[in-house]
């Protein structure tokens, strides 16, 4: 199993998130196809030193809805990169992951480490 190391000093998040989506389905492989949930791991560390372009830290907002009328539920950005940036990098790392039933046993394989 093919390790690779993501240091995300400097990185914008989005690009980020797309580079490790990439690497998780093994596109970067000849040998890709894509019912296969892929090999490789990725351990992104640094992540707290991640960048944010324009004024999105503090405008962009992330939407949920609970399934209830009228409960449509909003956070900012940096509420939830201040509280888990662990957990903000996977969610946006599987909304750039293809909808199917490969999508959990991609993202058990992102690994974030906090320190070097």
């Amino acid at each position: 199993m093919e390790e690779i190391k993501i240091d995300a000093t400097n990185q914008t998040l989005g690009r980020l998130a797309s580079k490790i989506a990439l690497y998780l389905q093994d596109k970067h492989k000849p040998e890709y196809d894509p019912h296969l949930p892929g090999k490789t791991k990725v351990l992104v560390y640094n992540l707290k030193k991640v960048k944010f372009t324009g004024k999105k830290y503090s405008q962009k907002r992330y939407y949920h809805h609970t399934g209830y009328i009228g409960h449509l539920k909003e956070r900012k950005l940096s509420e939830l990169f201040e509280k888990n940036p662990e957990k903000l990098l996977k969610m946006v790392v599987a909304k750039m992951l293809p909808k199917n039933k490969l999508r959990k046993e991609r993202l058990k394989r992102l690994i974030v480490k906090n320190g070097e």
